[in-house]
């Protein structure tokens, strides 16, 4: 699988203080809807993440009802985290 540079450079990391656009799959739309609902900043979307236990069926349908994700989207911002976690957790 490749991955695009968004998500090259968001697991190069640590997450920090990193804004909710920072994440693959979410974009100016996407980010400013889960923004709404607070989640304003990666750390809090990974919160919801680890709340579900890694599970990817879960996860993208979370993030299909938050905000609207498509399933490319929710897919992409799921390998991200997942990725993420494996290398820093």
């Amino acid at each position: 699988m490749t991955t695009s540079q968004k998500h090259r450079d968001f697991v190069a990391e640590p997450m920090g203080e990193k804004p909710v656009g920072s994440l693959v799959g979410i974009g100016e739309v996407l980010g400013k809807k889960l923004e709404e609902r607070g989640f304003d900043n990666a750390y809090v979307v990974l919160g919801q993440f680890l709340v579900l236990k890694k599970d990817e069926d879960l996860f993208r349908e979370w993030l299909k009802d938050t905000c609207g994700a498509n399933a490319k989207q929710s897919r992409d911002c799921f390998g991200c985290l997942r990725e993420w976690c494996d290398a820093f957790l």
